[in-house]
Protein backbone atom coordinates (compact mmCIF):
# COMPACT_ATOMS: atom_id res chain seq x y z
CA UNK A 1 0.00 0.00 0.00
CA UNK A 2 1.44 3.06 -1.35
CA UNK A 3 0.41 5.32 1.34
CA UNK A 4 2.18 3.41 4.13
CA UNK A 5 5.12 4.34 2.65
CA UNK A 6 5.74 7.28 5.26
CA UNK A 7 4.82 4.53 8.12
CA UNK A 8 7.13 1.31 6.55
CA UNK A 9 10.87 2.02 7.79
CA UNK A 10 12.47 -0.47 5.27
CA UNK A 11 15.91 0.59 5.28
CA UNK A 12 15.88 -0.15 9.04
CA UNK A 13 15.65 -3.87 9.20
CA UNK A 14 19.16 -4.09 10.79
CA UNK A 15 18.86 -1.64 13.44
CA UNK A 16 15.14 -4.06 14.18
CA UNK A 17 17.61 -6.52 15.16
CA UNK A 18 19.86 -5.19 16.68
CA UNK A 19 17.39 -3.42 19.16
CA UNK A 20 14.88 -6.64 19.69
CA UNK A 21 17.46 -8.60 20.13
CA UNK A 22 19.72 -6.65 21.83
CA UNK A 23 17.09 -5.14 24.62
CA UNK A 24 16.39 -9.25 24.94
CA UNK A 25 19.88 -9.98 25.95
CA UNK A 26 19.87 -7.12 28.37
CA UNK A 27 16.44 -8.67 29.65
CA UNK A 28 18.09 -12.08 30.17
CA UNK A 29 21.03 -10.32 32.14
CA UNK A 30 18.78 -8.74 34.43
CA UNK A 31 16.49 -11.76 35.13
CA UNK A 32 19.68 -13.49 35.82
CA UNK A 33 20.94 -11.32 38.17
CA UNK A 34 17.66 -11.12 39.93
CA UNK A 35 17.27 -15.02 39.95
CA UNK A 36 21.04 -14.75 41.61
CA UNK A 37 21.08 -12.06 44.16
CA UNK A 38 17.25 -11.38 45.17
CA UNK A 39 16.54 -13.71 47.40
CA UNK A 40 19.43 -12.90 49.58
CA UNK A 41 18.85 -8.61 49.61
CA UNK A 42 15.20 -9.28 49.32
CA UNK A 43 13.44 -12.48 50.14
CA UNK A 44 11.71 -13.80 52.31
CA UNK A 45 14.73 -13.81 54.63
CA UNK A 46 16.73 -11.39 52.93
CA UNK A 47 18.01 -7.73 54.18
CA UNK A 48 14.97 -6.26 53.27
CA UNK A 49 11.73 -8.46 52.83
CA UNK A 50 9.57 -8.31 50.57
CA UNK A 51 7.03 -9.35 52.46
CA UNK A 52 7.72 -5.87 55.02
CA UNK A 53 7.34 -4.24 51.88
CA UNK A 54 4.43 -5.33 50.84
CA UNK A 55 1.51 -2.80 52.17
CA UNK A 56 4.15 0.23 51.23
CA UNK A 57 3.53 -1.26 47.37
CA UNK A 58 -0.41 -1.31 47.89
CA UNK A 59 -0.39 2.21 49.35
CA UNK A 60 0.97 3.98 46.41
CA UNK A 61 -0.49 1.74 43.57
CA UNK A 62 2.61 0.51 41.81
CA UNK A 63 1.59 -2.12 39.13
CA UNK A 64 3.84 -5.94 40.32
CA UNK A 65 2.70 -9.55 40.24
CA UNK A 66 3.96 -9.75 43.99
CA UNK A 67 1.41 -6.55 45.04
CA UNK A 68 -0.83 -9.50 46.89
CA UNK A 69 2.18 -11.88 47.65
CA UNK A 70 5.64 -12.91 47.65
CA UNK A 71 7.38 -16.02 47.92
CA UNK A 72 10.98 -16.76 46.91
CA UNK A 73 9.47 -19.70 44.93
CA UNK A 74 7.44 -17.09 42.73
CA UNK A 75 10.41 -14.98 42.61
CA UNK A 76 12.46 -17.60 40.86
CA UNK A 77 9.79 -18.84 39.02
CA UNK A 78 9.56 -15.58 37.28
CA UNK A 79 12.83 -15.48 36.85
CA UNK A 80 12.96 -18.70 35.18
CA UNK A 81 9.93 -17.65 32.74
CA UNK A 82 11.91 -14.04 32.06
CA UNK A 83 15.44 -15.75 31.56
CA UNK A 84 13.59 -18.25 28.57
CA UNK A 85 11.64 -15.67 26.77
CA UNK A 86 14.50 -13.65 26.42
CA UNK A 87 16.73 -16.04 25.40
CA UNK A 88 13.88 -16.59 22.63
CA UNK A 89 13.61 -13.25 21.36
CA UNK A 90 17.93 -12.96 21.40
CA UNK A 91 17.54 -16.44 18.87
CA UNK A 92 14.79 -14.52 16.92
CA UNK A 93 12.12 -17.10 17.25
CA UNK A 94 8.72 -15.31 17.71
CA UNK A 95 10.28 -12.56 15.26
CA UNK A 96 9.28 -15.22 12.96
CA UNK A 97 6.08 -14.91 13.85
CA UNK A 98 2.96 -12.48 13.23
CA UNK A 99 3.65 -8.99 15.11
CA UNK A 100 1.62 -9.64 17.67
CA UNK A 101 3.98 -12.28 19.06
CA UNK A 102 6.81 -10.34 19.42
CA UNK A 103 4.46 -7.64 21.13
CA UNK A 104 3.38 -10.36 23.88
CA UNK A 105 7.03 -11.90 24.48
CA UNK A 106 8.35 -8.19 25.28
CA UNK A 107 5.47 -6.98 27.32
CA UNK A 108 5.66 -10.31 29.56
CA UNK A 109 9.12 -9.36 29.75
CA UNK A 110 8.28 -5.65 30.78
CA UNK A 111 5.52 -6.61 33.24
CA UNK A 112 7.82 -9.32 34.66
CA UNK A 113 10.69 -6.79 35.52
CA UNK A 114 8.28 -4.12 36.93
CA UNK A 115 7.09 -6.28 39.37
CA UNK A 116 10.68 -7.11 40.64
CA UNK A 117 11.68 -3.26 40.41
CA UNK A 118 8.79 -2.15 42.23
CA UNK A 119 9.40 -4.24 45.20
CA UNK A 120 13.13 -3.79 44.86
CA UNK A 121 13.31 -0.82 46.76
CA UNK A 122 16.97 0.90 46.95
CA UNK A 123 18.78 -2.47 45.94
CA UNK A 124 16.53 -1.93 42.37
CA UNK A 125 16.71 1.98 42.77
CA UNK A 126 18.88 2.59 39.76
CA UNK A 127 18.34 4.15 36.45
CA UNK A 128 19.21 1.73 34.31
CA UNK A 129 16.10 -0.16 35.72
CA UNK A 130 13.63 2.09 34.38
CA UNK A 131 15.66 2.39 31.18
CA UNK A 132 15.42 -1.44 30.41
CA UNK A 133 11.90 -1.14 31.35
CA UNK A 134 10.95 1.87 28.83
CA UNK A 135 13.12 0.50 26.03
CA UNK A 136 11.43 -3.12 26.64
CA UNK A 137 8.37 -1.49 26.26
CA UNK A 138 9.21 0.81 23.31
CA UNK A 139 10.93 -2.19 21.24
CA UNK A 140 7.51 -4.71 21.94
CA UNK A 141 5.90 -2.82 19.09
CA UNK A 142 8.79 -3.06 16.00
CA UNK A 143 6.89 -5.61 14.72
CA UNK A 144 8.34 -8.98 13.39
CA UNK A 145 10.06 -10.46 10.04
CA UNK A 146 6.65 -10.11 8.41
CA UNK A 147 6.24 -6.60 8.63
CA UNK A 148 8.51 -3.45 7.89
CA UNK A 149 9.72 -1.53 10.95
CA UNK A 150 7.69 1.04 11.74
CA UNK A 151 9.30 4.47 11.58
CA UNK A 152 7.50 5.62 14.36
CA UNK A 153 8.80 3.49 16.97
CA UNK A 154 12.32 4.01 15.88
CA UNK A 155 11.54 7.74 16.52
CA UNK A 156 10.22 6.78 19.31
CA UNK A 157 13.40 4.97 20.51
CA UNK A 158 15.78 8.02 19.05
CA UNK A 159 13.75 10.25 21.36
CA UNK A 160 14.78 8.04 24.29
CA UNK A 161 18.34 8.27 23.62
CA UNK A 162 18.39 11.58 23.10
CA UNK A 163 16.81 12.08 26.44
CA UNK A 164 19.06 9.60 28.13
CA UNK A 165 21.94 11.61 26.42
CA UNK A 166 21.23 15.17 26.64
CA UNK A 167 19.41 14.70 30.14
CA UNK A 168 22.80 13.53 31.01
CA UNK A 169 24.57 16.28 29.72
CA UNK A 170 22.22 18.97 31.39
CA UNK A 171 22.34 17.32 34.70
CA UNK A 172 26.46 17.78 34.57
CA UNK A 173 26.16 21.28 33.52
CA UNK A 174 23.78 22.17 35.94
CA UNK A 175 25.79 19.75 38.78
CA UNK A 176 29.35 20.42 39.53
CA UNK A 177 31.74 23.15 38.76
CA UNK A 178 34.20 19.90 37.89
CA UNK A 179 32.22 19.34 34.61
CA UNK A 180 32.34 23.12 33.73
CA UNK A 181 36.18 23.82 34.21
CA UNK A 182 36.99 20.32 32.41
CA UNK A 183 38.30 18.66 35.82
CA UNK A 184 36.04 15.96 36.01
CA UNK A 185 38.41 13.39 35.01
CA UNK A 186 40.76 13.91 37.52
CA UNK A 187 38.97 12.48 39.74
CA UNK A 188 36.05 9.97 37.91
CA UNK A 189 37.91 7.15 37.21
CA UNK A 190 39.63 6.41 40.59
CA UNK A 191 35.87 7.30 42.43
CA UNK A 192 33.61 5.69 40.34
CA UNK A 193 31.30 3.30 42.05
CA UNK A 194 33.15 -0.07 40.46
CA UNK A 195 36.47 0.38 38.44
CA UNK A 196 37.25 -1.95 35.85
CA UNK A 197 40.60 -3.35 35.09
CA UNK A 198 41.23 -0.37 32.67
CA UNK A 199 40.43 2.11 35.16
CA UNK A 200 43.76 2.70 36.88
CA UNK A 201 45.11 3.29 33.14
CA UNK A 202 42.46 6.03 32.30
CA UNK A 203 43.16 7.72 36.06
CA UNK A 204 47.13 8.19 35.02
CA UNK A 205 46.44 9.55 31.55
CA UNK A 206 47.93 12.93 31.25
CA UNK A 207 45.53 15.93 32.65
CA UNK A 208 45.81 17.47 29.35
CA UNK A 209 43.83 13.76 27.95
CA UNK A 210 41.11 14.32 30.55
CA UNK A 211 39.97 17.29 29.71
CA UNK A 212 39.90 16.39 26.13
CA UNK A 213 37.43 13.79 27.96
CA UNK A 214 35.16 16.24 29.87
CA UNK A 215 34.95 17.76 26.24
CA UNK A 216 34.37 15.00 24.03
CA UNK A 217 31.58 14.11 26.82
CA UNK A 218 30.14 17.52 26.40
CA UNK A 219 30.11 17.51 23.02
CA UNK A 220 28.81 13.55 22.61
CA UNK A 221 25.76 14.52 25.06
CA UNK A 222 25.37 18.15 24.42
CA UNK A 223 25.16 18.56 20.68
CA UNK A 224 24.99 15.30 19.35
CA UNK A 225 21.59 14.10 20.27
CA UNK A 226 20.35 16.66 18.06
CA UNK A 227 21.67 15.42 14.53
CA UNK A 228 19.85 11.63 15.49
CA UNK A 229 16.69 13.56 14.32
CA UNK A 230 18.57 14.49 11.03
CA UNK A 231 18.57 12.92 7.33
CA UNK A 232 20.65 9.71 6.57
CA UNK A 233 23.50 9.62 6.82
CA UNK A 234 23.99 12.41 9.38
CA UNK A 235 21.84 10.23 11.68
CA UNK A 236 24.31 7.67 11.70
CA UNK A 237 26.95 9.12 12.21
CA UNK A 238 25.27 10.85 15.29
CA UNK A 239 25.10 7.25 16.55
CA UNK A 240 28.29 6.22 15.47
CA UNK A 241 29.98 8.88 18.08
CA UNK A 242 27.37 8.06 21.25
CA UNK A 243 28.15 4.14 20.42
CA UNK A 244 32.03 5.01 20.11
CA UNK A 245 32.06 7.18 23.77
CA UNK A 246 29.56 4.42 25.42
CA UNK A 247 32.25 2.17 24.13
CA UNK A 248 34.97 4.08 26.11
CA UNK A 249 32.55 4.34 29.06
CA UNK A 250 32.17 0.27 28.38
CA UNK A 251 35.96 -0.22 28.93
CA UNK A 252 37.01 2.29 31.76
CA UNK A 253 34.24 1.46 33.99
CA UNK A 254 31.74 -1.24 35.54
CA UNK A 255 28.12 0.46 34.86
CA UNK A 256 25.91 -2.35 34.71
CA UNK A 257 23.54 -2.53 31.59
CA UNK A 258 23.61 1.17 31.43
CA UNK A 259 25.83 1.97 28.51
CA UNK A 260 25.28 -1.20 26.66
CA UNK A 261 21.32 0.09 26.44
CA UNK A 262 22.90 3.27 25.06
CA UNK A 263 24.97 1.44 21.95
CA UNK A 264 21.85 -0.52 21.46
CA UNK A 265 18.89 1.90 21.46
CA UNK A 266 21.20 4.22 19.53
CA UNK A 267 21.30 1.49 16.32
CA UNK A 268 17.80 3.15 16.03
CA UNK A 269 19.23 5.74 14.24
CA UNK A 270 21.28 3.70 11.73
CA UNK A 271 19.95 2.70 8.20
CA UNK A 272 20.60 -0.20 6.36
CA UNK A 273 22.93 1.69 4.18
CA UNK A 274 24.74 3.36 6.83
CA UNK A 275 25.49 0.11 8.68
CA UNK A 276 26.51 -1.56 5.24
CA UNK A 277 28.86 1.01 4.00
CA UNK A 278 30.83 0.44 7.50
CA UNK A 279 30.71 -3.16 8.04
CA UNK A 280 29.81 -4.45 4.36
CA UNK A 281 28.28 -8.22 5.07
CA UNK A 282 24.98 -6.72 6.68
CA UNK A 283 22.75 -6.98 3.57
CA UNK A 284 20.91 -3.78 1.81
CA UNK A 285 17.80 -5.59 0.76
CA UNK A 286 16.19 -8.13 3.93
CA UNK A 287 12.39 -8.74 2.83
CA UNK A 288 11.22 -5.97 0.62
CA UNK A 289 8.01 -7.79 0.13
CA UNK A 290 6.62 -7.71 3.59
CA UNK A 291 3.39 -5.82 4.10
CA UNK A 292 1.46 -3.93 6.98
CA UNK A 293 -1.54 -5.34 8.38
CA UNK A 294 -4.09 -2.22 8.97
CA UNK A 295 -4.77 -3.44 12.43
CA UNK A 296 -0.98 -3.69 13.52
CA UNK A 297 -0.88 -0.36 12.03
CA UNK A 298 -3.19 1.04 14.29
CA UNK A 299 -1.88 -0.65 17.49
CA UNK A 300 1.52 1.04 16.66
CA UNK A 301 0.01 4.34 16.17
CA UNK A 302 -1.81 4.31 19.51
CA UNK A 303 0.89 3.12 21.37
CA UNK A 304 2.92 6.54 19.44
CA UNK A 305 0.49 8.65 20.42
CA UNK A 306 0.37 7.63 23.79
CA UNK A 307 4.31 7.52 24.40
CA UNK A 308 3.97 11.14 22.56
CA UNK A 309 1.48 12.19 25.69
CA UNK A 310 4.16 10.70 28.39
CA UNK A 311 6.65 12.84 26.75
CA UNK A 312 5.32 16.28 27.77
CA UNK A 313 6.66 16.58 30.96
CA UNK A 314 10.37 14.50 30.20
CA UNK A 315 10.43 17.15 28.01
CA UNK A 316 9.53 19.96 30.35
CA UNK A 317 12.25 18.59 32.98
CA UNK A 318 15.31 18.77 30.03
CA UNK A 319 15.14 22.35 30.04
CA UNK A 320 13.96 22.57 33.74
CA UNK A 321 16.63 24.57 36.41
CA UNK A 322 15.46 22.08 38.66
CA UNK A 323 16.04 18.91 36.73
CA UNK A 324 15.14 15.53 38.23
CA UNK A 325 17.87 12.56 37.35
CA UNK A 326 16.47 8.51 36.83
CA UNK A 327 13.14 10.01 37.29
CA UNK A 328 9.42 8.23 36.51
CA UNK A 329 6.04 10.81 36.01
CA UNK A 330 3.97 7.88 35.37
CA UNK A 331 3.35 4.26 37.46
CA UNK A 332 4.20 2.24 34.41
CA UNK A 333 7.72 3.60 34.26
CA UNK A 334 7.28 4.89 30.42
CA UNK A 335 9.22 7.95 29.09
CA UNK A 336 11.34 8.45 32.01
CA UNK A 337 14.12 11.07 32.86
CA UNK A 338 17.44 10.57 32.72
CA UNK A 339 21.11 11.46 34.31
CA UNK A 340 24.11 10.09 36.42
CA UNK A 341 26.62 11.77 37.72
CA UNK A 342 25.89 15.19 37.87
CA UNK A 343 28.31 16.18 40.33
CA UNK A 344 31.87 13.85 40.94
CA UNK A 345 33.30 12.48 44.06
CA UNK A 346 36.96 13.86 44.87
CA UNK A 347 37.90 11.41 47.30
CA UNK A 348 37.06 7.81 47.50
CA UNK A 349 36.08 6.52 51.20
CA UNK A 350 35.80 2.21 50.75
CA UNK A 351 33.75 0.84 53.69
CA UNK A 352 35.45 -2.21 54.83
CA UNK A 353 33.51 -4.83 56.92
CA UNK A 354 36.13 -7.05 59.10
CA UNK A 355 35.16 -10.13 61.60
CA UNK A 356 37.35 -11.82 64.31
CA UNK A 357 37.11 -15.18 66.28
CA UNK A 358 38.82 -13.63 69.39
CA UNK A 359 37.12 -13.14 72.38
CA UNK A 360 37.52 -9.57 73.13
CA UNK A 361 37.16 -7.49 70.17
CA UNK A 362 39.28 -4.76 72.25
CA UNK A 363 42.32 -7.32 73.09
CA UNK A 364 45.36 -5.35 71.66
CA UNK A 365 46.26 -8.86 69.97
CA UNK A 366 42.93 -9.48 67.94
CA UNK A 367 43.10 -10.67 64.49
CA UNK A 368 40.48 -8.90 62.25
CA UNK A 369 40.25 -10.32 58.95
CA UNK A 370 38.76 -8.74 56.05
CA UNK A 371 35.18 -9.69 53.70
CA UNK A 372 35.93 -9.37 50.23
CA UNK A 373 33.76 -8.45 47.98
CA UNK A 374 33.53 -9.58 43.72
CA UNK A 375 33.22 -5.68 42.37
CA UNK A 376 34.22 -3.08 44.66
CA UNK A 377 37.77 -2.38 45.85
CA UNK A 378 39.15 -4.54 48.71
CA UNK A 379 42.19 -6.01 48.42
CA UNK A 380 45.15 -3.24 47.54
CA UNK A 381 46.97 -5.35 45.08
CA UNK A 382 43.89 -7.13 43.63
CA UNK A 383 43.32 -5.80 39.76
CA UNK A 384 39.60 -4.38 39.49
CA UNK A 385 37.23 -7.00 37.08
CA UNK A 386 34.86 -6.35 34.38
CA UNK A 387 31.81 -7.25 35.53
CA UNK A 388 29.23 -4.92 33.24
CA UNK A 389 26.66 -5.50 31.90
CA UNK A 390 25.81 -8.11 34.99
CA UNK A 391 25.20 -5.95 37.92
CA UNK A 392 26.39 -6.79 41.63
CA UNK A 393 23.84 -4.67 43.54
CA UNK A 394 25.56 -4.78 47.33
CA UNK A 395 28.79 -3.75 46.03
CA UNK A 396 27.21 -0.60 44.29
CA UNK A 397 24.88 0.24 47.89
CA UNK A 398 28.48 -0.21 49.58
CA UNK A 399 29.48 2.28 46.88
CA UNK A 400 26.97 4.64 48.46
CA UNK A 401 27.27 4.70 51.95
CA UNK A 402 30.20 6.93 52.90
CA UNK A 403 27.97 9.60 50.71
CA UNK A 404 25.01 9.02 52.28
CA UNK A 405 25.33 7.18 56.02
CA UNK A 406 26.72 3.81 57.05
CA UNK A 407 23.82 3.63 59.42
CA UNK A 408 21.53 2.36 56.82
CA UNK A 409 18.86 -0.51 57.92
CA UNK A 410 20.11 -2.87 55.29
CA UNK A 411 23.85 -2.54 56.55
CA UNK A 412 23.09 -3.83 59.93
CA UNK A 413 21.09 -6.82 58.53
CA UNK A 414 23.95 -7.73 56.55
CA UNK A 415 26.61 -7.51 59.66
CA UNK A 416 23.74 -9.71 61.19
CA UNK A 417 23.88 -12.25 58.32
CA UNK A 418 27.64 -12.26 58.58
CA UNK A 419 27.60 -12.79 62.23
CA UNK A 420 25.14 -15.98 61.63
CA UNK A 421 27.58 -16.91 58.55
CA UNK A 422 24.00 -17.21 56.42
CA UNK A 423 24.65 -19.01 53.04
CA UNK A 424 23.09 -17.04 50.42
CA UNK A 425 24.69 -13.83 52.05
CA UNK A 426 27.76 -15.45 52.01
CA UNK A 427 27.47 -16.21 48.73
CA UNK A 428 27.09 -12.54 47.51
CA UNK A 429 30.96 -11.59 48.57
CA UNK A 430 34.14 -12.98 46.83
CA UNK A 431 35.87 -14.03 49.67
CA UNK A 432 34.49 -15.16 53.21
CA UNK A 433 37.54 -15.30 55.50
CA UNK A 434 35.91 -17.77 57.91
CA UNK A 435 35.09 -20.54 55.14
CA UNK A 436 32.00 -20.30 56.23
CA UNK A 437 31.91 -20.15 60.08
CA UNK A 438 30.72 -18.07 62.56
CA UNK A 439 32.42 -15.34 63.33
CA UNK A 440 32.57 -13.75 67.07
CA UNK A 441 32.55 -9.86 65.94
CA UNK A 442 32.03 -7.58 62.75
CA UNK A 443 33.00 -4.33 62.74
CA UNK A 444 32.84 -1.74 59.71
CA UNK A 445 35.91 0.26 59.38
CA UNK A 446 36.51 3.30 56.49
CA UNK A 447 39.82 3.59 54.08
CA UNK A 448 40.40 6.54 51.48
CA UNK A 449 41.31 4.56 48.74
CA UNK A 450 43.70 6.18 45.98
CA UNK A 451 44.90 4.28 42.46
CA UNK A 452 48.73 3.65 43.51
CA UNK A 453 51.05 5.60 40.24
CA UNK A 454 53.56 3.48 38.44
CA UNK A 455 56.39 4.30 40.47
CA UNK A 456 54.41 2.45 43.70
CA UNK A 457 53.30 -0.24 41.63
CA UNK A 458 56.72 -1.32 40.57
CA UNK A 459 57.65 -0.90 43.84
CA UNK A 460 54.81 -2.81 46.11
CA UNK A 461 52.60 -4.25 43.64
CA UNK A 462 49.83 -2.97 44.88
CA UNK A 463 47.19 -0.98 42.53
CA UNK A 464 45.78 1.02 45.80
CA UNK A 465 47.55 2.83 48.21
CA UNK A 466 44.90 2.92 51.27
CA UNK A 467 44.52 4.69 54.10
CA UNK A 468 42.63 4.38 57.65
CA UNK A 469 40.48 6.81 58.42
CA UNK A 470 37.67 5.54 60.87
CA UNK A 471 35.84 2.94 62.64
CA UNK A 472 32.12 3.89 61.14
CA UNK A 473 30.11 0.82 63.17
CA UNK A 474 32.18 -0.69 66.34
CA UNK A 475 33.07 -4.22 66.98
CA UNK A 476 29.11 -6.18 67.23
CA UNK A 477 28.16 -9.93 68.30
CA UNK A 478 24.85 -11.73 68.12
CA UNK A 479 24.80 -11.25 71.92
CA UNK A 480 25.85 -7.44 73.06
CA UNK A 481 25.07 -6.11 69.17
CA UNK A 482 22.79 -2.59 69.64
CA UNK A 483 19.28 -2.91 69.88
CA UNK A 484 18.25 -1.47 66.92
CA UNK A 485 14.49 0.42 66.21
CA UNK A 486 14.01 -2.04 63.43
CA UNK A 487 14.56 -5.22 66.13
Amino acid sequence: MEWLSWFDARDYEFARQVLQRGTAALYFLAFLSTLNQFPALLGERGLLPVPDFLGVVRRMGRPTLFRWRYSDRLLRAVCIFGLAVSALLVLGLPQTGPPWLPMIAFLALWFLYMSIVNVGQTFYGFGWEVLLLEAGFTVAFLGSDQTPPPATILVLVVWLVFRLEFGAGMIKMRGGREWRDLTAMFYHHETQPMPGPLSRQAHLLPRPLHKVEVLGNHFAQLVVPFFLFAPQPVAGIAAGIIILTQLWLVGSGNFAWLNWAAIILAFAAVSDPVAHAVFPFIPLEWHSGATTPVWWLVVVLAVTLLLLVFSYRPLLNLFSREQLMNASFNRWRLVNAYGAFGTVTKQRIEVVVEGTSDEDPDSPDEAWLEYGFKGKPGDVRRMPRQWAPYHLRLDWMMWFLPLRTVHEEWLYRFLDKLLTADPPTLRLLGHDPFDGGRPRWVRVQTYLYRFANRAEFRTTGERWVRVPLYEAIPPMSLDSRRRLPWQ
